[in-house]
């Protein structure tokens, strides 16, 4: 799942491996290896997107247009920080 660093960086997280999630208040992110991470998503919106994860990786192979949307999703920037923008709202 891509999540945002408290710097805006944007970081790519194995859904696989989050053991759990904690507000401190920041939204910190503990994976099974023990490397933690703090996000500026909310524990709702990352159990959203491990959801979402997990939707698609059972809902069969990948068409084209997912391909393209990830493959521009890992190349876009303004797209990335117009997300966060709008999680803010």
């Amino acid at each position: 799942i891509k999540v945002t660093r408290l710097n805006r960086e944007m970081v790519f997280v194995n859904a696989d491996l989050i053991e759990y999630i904690e507000t401190t208040p920041d939204t910190v992110i503990s994976l099974t290896t023990g490397e933690k991470f703090m996000v500026l998503e909310t524990p709702d919106q990352i159990v959203d997107l491990v959801v979402d994860y997990e939707r698609r990786i059972h809902a069969g192979p990948a068409r084209p247009a997912d391909i393209v949307r990830f493959a521009e999703a890992l190349t876009s920037p303004a797209s990335a920080e117009e997300s966060v923008g709008n999680q803010r709202r």
